[in-house]
């Protein structure tokens, strides 16, 4: 039998890698192999069981034959009572109820048979508005009967308000190239310029073990070296 110094020293398992999980699909042992298709599915027995229709309770009883009941001789010759006859009248609707009067009401004879008086007529007409166009009314009828004078500060009103005189207009969308810019020639320093900057993949071409040139001809300070030295409380049993 382990000790217990022995059964401490043996590592945790690593529950992350392993994972001791029981399998959705079954507990204790494998599903039974198949003969056939392994993608078929079958019904279990609970499933079977169901999937059966409903069976009728023991103690029920088809005392009725048909769907259609047959009326007793009784029922036939009974005679209502009077508070049986006074439930079976409808309810009538109350004193001040009225009807909904009808979307098209009936003209009478006199209505259609009507003329129109001269008053009447004059009021069907529509109004004339100024301003507004209609076919029915003339160019007469649409000017003015007497010009109105403006005055001199409705004429200094009416000017439109002009830019200022530093006010720049928008560029056109196109722009004339110049002749000397047609005829220019880009010098070495624009080549340079125009080329597109290399960018590199991270950490390609690098060495972290190389040590730069300022590094080899560093000099510490005094500061480096009081702090390279060891603690004094480390070194007293040295």
């Amino acid at each position: 039998m382990a000790t217990r110094m022995e059964q401490l020293a043996q590592p945790k398992p690593n529950l992350l890698r392993f994972p001791d999980r029981r399998s959705v699909y079954w507990l204790d042992e494998l599903p039974p192999e198949r003969n056939g298709s392994t993608t078929t599915f079958e019904l279990t027995p609970r499933w079977s069981q169901l999937c059966g229709r409903k069976l009728l309770n023991a103690g029920f009883e088809q005392s009725r034959s048909s769907p259609q009941w047959e009326v007793s001789v009784a029922a036939l010759r009974a005679c209502p009572s009077n508070r049986v006859c006074s439930l079976a009248l409808p309810r009538l609707p109350t004193a001040g109820w009225e009807p909904d009067r009808p979307l098209l009401a009936s003209l009478s004879r006199a209505v259609q048979t009507a003329v129109a008086s001269p008053r009447v007529c004059q009021l069907a007409r529509p109004k004339r508005r100024q301003g507004l166009y209609s076919p029915h009314l003339s160019k007469t009828s649409l000017a003015p009967p007497h010009p109105a004078a403006t005055s001199s500060r409705l004429q200094l009103l009416a000017i439109p308000k002009s830019d200022h005189p530093q006010y720049a207009q928008d560029r056109p969308v196109s722009w004339p190239v110049p002749g000397p810019v047609r005829k220019a020639v880009a010098s070495e320093r624009v080549h340079v310029l125009s080329r597109p900057n290399q960018r590199k993949a991270l950490f390609q071409g690098y060495n972290p073990y190389t040590v730069t040139l300022a590094a080899r001809s560093a000099s510490a300070s005094p500061r480096l070296q009081e702090l390279c030295l060891p603690l004094p409380r480390k070194c007293k049993g040295k």
